[in-house]
């Protein structure tokens, strides 16, 4: 079969060189649901009213003077974005180095970010209701190196995102919660450098951030995820050859969005004897393989597979970035919530069907068909690439509409590359993609108003 003609993955990195952020009315962007994630409404941890911050102005001013041309280069770097944008990146480093099962990624990004999206929702509902005005709008001539947002000064957003991170992380990765803390410390001491929020704000979002932390530790400690496999793998002809798959306890977390593990569980698979199954193990034997199907199966089995969690929030934020003011804080942080929440559920969706009906790897089946590379260790159907990354282009597509075919079109390329690698059936990628959008529409309709297709 030949190959799709679709965006190369160079392409789809560089998703937004033929659309800018200008393609994208604001009007038309996603309204997040006013519906938290851990807190039960942004109501619960939002900040009690602020003191007259009249008396903190020499305070920060005093800060401003001994800033420094480093102090400028750093609070430049952490403006960068929204607040969540810099701690959507900062943990995938960590995760990489530790090579985090994807299973297990997809867990700790989906906590991370409901934890920092209830805590930038929190921050907001505060800011609308006492509008505080910015230190500069209180005092001209205290002016700002940053491009400042409408938004009101109190409490600081970006203290609520890095505390509410900076903690998460700290649980996740025990070894790295000083660095992580020491970072959130210098995002905060930014806002202040910078002149654009008063030490009250900061120690306000502070206040959010540890709260809304609280709540999702709280979550993570009960989400099964630290539960050991004690099953064994069946036997039998049609089944998986192997032990300890990967994942193996991932069917029983605790999903976000879903009612339970199996609520799409797909129906069997065809048996290995029958016509289907011999149907498609003959087009991946008669697949002719060129250099450009090896280069992106390899690509999507390297930066798709073991790091799919690390490509797609990378496309995300690129994303984002390129939109600008379209998403607000509030917006962008739903987005990145929807993404890794809806790839997470998807992982335990996708690992469900995977251990309840181990099936057999192509190459199990006949030894005659040599994949490309090693199949990775667990069942066949669905295939997982499938169902992430169907899910995650799903949600993109949905909330940046105006790249929604191209956004398609990469999930799809991710889910035929292992035909062409010689990975799985083509009823596995097929099975998977439908699973991947039944997660991804489940969990746009709990994360936003509406979107637009």
């Amino acid at each position: 079969m030949r190959p799709l003609g679709i965006v190369s993955l160079v392409a789809g990195l560089a998703l937004v060189a033929s659309t800018t952020a200008t393609a994208q009315d604001p009007a038309s962007s996603p309204v997040p649901r006013n519906q938290s994630w851990l807190a039960s409404s942004p109501s619960e941890t939002k900040s009690v009213a602020p003191a007259d911050a009249k008396g903190e102005l020499a305070e920060l001013k005093a800060i401003v003077a001994r800033r420094t041309e480093r102090d400028l280069a750093v609070l430049r770097w952490w403006d960068t974005g929204v607040p969540t944008y810099r701690w959507n990146d900062l943990p995938l480093e960590a995760m990489l180095e530790d090579f985090v099962t994807l299973p297990l990624a997809a867990r700790h990004l989906a906590l991370l970010h409901a934890a920092m999206d209830d805590a930038v929702a929190a921050a907001w509902a505060s800011k609308r209701e006492f509008r505080r005005p910015r230190p500069h709008d209180t005092d001209p001539p205290l002016a700002t190196p940053l491009h400042t947002t409408k938004a009101q000064s109190y409490p600081s957003d970006f203290a609520a995102a890095a505390v509410a991170a900076a903690e998460v992380l700290g649980y996740l990765f025990p070894a790295r919660a000083q660095m992580f803390a020491a970072r959130a410390e210098e995002a905060m001491q930014t806002r202040l450098l910078a002149g654009v929020e008063f030490p009250s704000d900061v120690a306000a979002g502070r206040e959010i951030g540890r709260k809304v932390a609280a709540l999702a530790i709280v979550r993570g400690k009960s989400d099964g995820s630290d539960g050991k496999w004690t099953g064994s793998t069946p036997q039998g002809p049609g089944k998986w050859q192997g032990t300890t798959p990967i994942g193996a306890t991932t069917p029983t977390w605790r999903p976000w969005v879903l009612a339970r593990a199996d609520e799409f569980r797909p129906q069997a698979p065809p048996a290995f004897d029958s016509d289907r199954t011999k149907a498609d193990l003959a087009e991946l034997k008669a697949f002719k393989r060129l250099p450009m199907t090896n280069h992106r199966a390899v690509y999507w089995e390297v930066f798709g597979g073991a790091r799919a969690h690390a490509l797609w929030n990378e496309i995300a934020r690129t994303k984002l970035l390129e939109y600008g003011d379209v998403f607000d804080a509030p917006a962008a942080a739903r987005v990145l919530a929807a993404l890794n929440i809806a790839f997470a559920d998807a992982t335990v969706a996708c690992w469900d069907a995977k251990l309840a009906y181990w099936h057999i790897r192509p190459s199990q089946l006949d030894p005659e068909l040599k994949p490309l590379f090693p199949p990775p260790n667990h069942p066949s159907y669905p295939a997982a690439h499938g169902c992430l990354s169907t899910a995650a282009a799903t949600v993109l597509a949905a909330v940046f509409p105006a790249d929604r075919e191209r956004l398609l079109a990469l999930g799809k390329e991710a889910a035929e590359a292992r035909v062409w690698a010689g990975i799985h059936y083509r009823y596995d990628i097929e099975v998977g993609q439908e699973l991947g959008r039944k997660v991804a529409d489940k969990t746009l309709v709990r994360a936003f108003n509406s979107t637009k297709p």
